[in-house]
């Protein structure tokens, strides 16, 4: 692990500042990339910025959707009551992501700013289309996730909150890398306000993404049997020691079917 700086703010404005004044300077949140990161050396920030001491947890309820502060834990979601009774889909996907060591650090600000290719929370936030708020503006999720392990987010922006809209339906399930626990392929289905929106994660070269043919046919008639026929290309899937990119797109139209069953 290199030197650097480091500061807790107790404030969004000093912890904006910090982080838009240097370039080098990187936030931190539950820390559970961020710090193996650090100790593999393979990142060498000025000052990490310490953002726990923001004030940024905690889960809100109001009408038809439910609102999720950056630094929530996936504990505190995966155990809330109030995500259980409106959103349980959310509540269940929290509760199996990473271990429990995991599970009590990371946080939904934390996961949705690294955009990991194989992350959960991400498939979450595009197929329900939830808004990414910042300490300046608020962010759709068509808008916001822009490749692996690239987002909207500008230098020293900050999320603040997650908006979710509460579906008719919704239903996830991912096929986990039995040592990781990352998904090699999940996928989020979601009957909404907008119509049908299903986003795959684990399986991209991209990142998440958002499959348009599976939502054709969902909108149709919203059954597992539905997804019969409907194939994912294999050109643009990871190809790696888990799993070849067939391998994926097969596993795709199975996940995904999976996930049809539970939402109905």
């Amino acid at each position: 692990m290199y030197d650097f700086a480091y500061q807790k703010p107790t404030s969004l404005a000093d912890a904006v500042k910090a982080l838009s004044g240097d370039e080098d300077a990187k936030a931190l949140a539950g820390g559970q990339t961020f710090i193996p990161v650090l100790k593999q050396r393979l990142a060498k920030p000025s000052t990490v910025v310490d953002l726990s001491g923001l004030g940024l947890a905690g889960i809100t309820v109001s009408g038809t959707t439910v609102t999720i502060g950056a630094m929530t834990r996936h504990c505190d979601v995966a155990a809330s009551a109030d995500v259980k009774a409106k959103l349980p889909v959310l509540a269940g996907l929290a509760a199996h992501i990473g271990d429990e060591a995991v599970r009590h650090r990371g946080t939904i600000g934390g996961s949705l700013a690294n955009n990991d290719p194989t992350a959960d929370y991400p498939a979450a936030v595009l197929a329900l289309g939830a808004t990414i708020k910042t300490d300046r503006r608020s962010i759709s999720a068509d808008d916001y996730f822009q490749g692996m392990f690239t987002t909207a987010l500008e230098q020293g922006e900050i999320i603040t909150s997650v908006k979710f809209p509460i579906p008719a339906k919704a239903g996830y399930e991912k096929f986990p890398n039995p040592a990781s626990r990352y998904a090699m392929v999940g996928v989020f289905v979601a009957q909404t306000a907008g119509g049908v929106r299903v986003a795959v994660t684990g399986a991209g070269q991209g990142g998440v993404f958002r499959h348009a043919d599976m939502e054709k046919a969902l909108a149709a008639s919203f059954t597992p049997g539905a997804l019969d026929g409907v194939s994912t290309p294999a050109d643009d899937m990871n190809n790696d020691i888990h799993g070849s990119a067939e391998y994926r797109a097969h596993l795709v139209g199975v996940v995904a079917k999976r996930a049809v069953a539970k939402a109905a």
